[in-house]
């Protein structure tokens, strides 16, 4: 069962929210929170799988509480921004706070069903709509801002092709097609270098490929 924690200032569409999630079978929410404040308790107590966040709250922030939540003891749940704005900078600011994706609020309910189930699975994502213009202004808004040390030499010359080629939007078929392999050899390079950097999930992987520099917009 996938545990899940709802975090809105708006009553109503955790409302919403809870009744779309618990028709699904394999899906429980296990708790509600009003702000940010509120969210870092209960994540801390109830231990969801994924917790579902608002990052626009007058009574706390979102931004705040993801990083808090991802930088706690493991096992640490996956964070899924749900927002009104598909290219809002509190996006950006979730997904370098620790976020593993994000979906719009509008989304159809598989859809976010759907989220919720990659997420607990272990696969960042943001919606399908919208994901290469959000890798595209994420890398625009977001220049290189860490020295390329560190983990970064740590990857081979193809984990690096292979994490820029993610970074520019590709998806594990298409980076196969690029580098003329099997779509099973671009899983395990990028697994590996997934290790190497310490990222959670692909979307993270993303992010760490933009500010090390690994990746560069256009």
């Amino acid at each position: 069962m996938i545990r899940v924690l709802l975090v809105d200032d708006q009553a109503v569409v955790r409302a919403g929210f809870r009744m779309f999630l618990e028709l699904a079978s394999d899906i429980e929410v296990v708790g509600e929170a009003a702000d940010g404040a509120e969210a870092l308790r209960l994540a801390r107590r109830l231990a969801p799988d994924v917790v579902c966040m608002d990052v626009r709250m007058p009574g706390g922030n979102g931004l705040v509480a993801t990083r808090e939540i991802v930088a706690g003891e493991p096992p640490v749940p996956a964070v899924l921004v749900v927002t009104t704005f598909d290219l809002d900078e509190y996006v950006f600011g979730a997904l370098e706070a620790g976020a593993s994706g994000f979906v719009l609020k509008d989304t159809d309910p598989d859809d976010l069903v759907g989220a919720v189930r990659r997420l607990a699975a272990g696969h960042g994502l943001v919606d399908h709509t919208v994901t290469r213009r959000v890798i595209s202004e994420f890398a625009r808004r977001r220049p290189a801002v860490e020295p390329a040390d560190g983990p970064v030499a740590d990857l081979t010359p193809r984990e690096t092709e292979i994490v820029r080629l993610l970074a520019g939007g590709l998806s594990n078929a298409e980076i196969a097609a690029e580098l003329v392999v099997e779509t099973s050899t671009v899983k395990s390079h990028l697994g590996r270098a997934m290790t190497k950097i310490g990222a959670r999930d692909r979307l993270q992987t993303v992010v760490w490929a933009y500010r090390t520099g690994v990746a560069t917009p256009g």
